[in-house]
């Protein structure tokens, strides 16, 4: 489902369902042709992994991380962090 002006859109069936606001998260499964659809909606953050790390912004001990392939494959991925307090975002090279 994608977010778009109050409301969310399936991208393959085009099925609309206006967005509500006064939850951050919304899962709802829907059932068609007896296969079952999870939609997860609020913040992306939600349920990426979390590191020990400090932030020089705000202090705070703990962030969210990822790895993305920046340069060409033979050189290693670059890892991404951001602080789960400030939202202040870094990133370490090897």
């Amino acid at each position: 489902m994608v977010p778009q002006e109050g409301e969310v859109k399936c991208r393959k069936c085009g099925f609309t369902k206006q967005r509500d606001n006064s939850t951050k998260k919304q899962i709802h499964e829907i059932s068609r042709n007896k296969r079952t659809m999870l939609v997860i909606e609020g913040e992306a953050a939600q349920g990426m992994p979390t590191i020990k790390a400090h932030c020089d912004e705000c202090g705070h001990d703990t962030a969210y991380w990822w790895l993305r392939q920046l340069r060409s494959a033979d050189e290693s991925e670059v890892r991404f962090f951001r602080c789960t307090k400030c939202g202040k975002t870094w990133r370490e090279y090897d």
